[in-house]
């Protein structure tokens, strides 16, 4: 077995990280935004 970058790993694991982070950020955003829709829209 070839041996492995260490640092390579690293940053590919801390850039997966921040993806990661970023599209649960966009998703929790769209979900806040339909419930307020629909709480409005059931208020109204």
């Amino acid at each position: 077995m070839p041996g492995q970058d260490m640092d390579a790993l690293d940053d590919a694991e801390g850039s997966a990280r921040t993806v990661t982070y970023g599209v649960g950020l966009v998703a929790g955003a769209i979900v806040l935004l339909l419930m307020c829709l629909l709480c409005a829209r059931a208020v109204l």
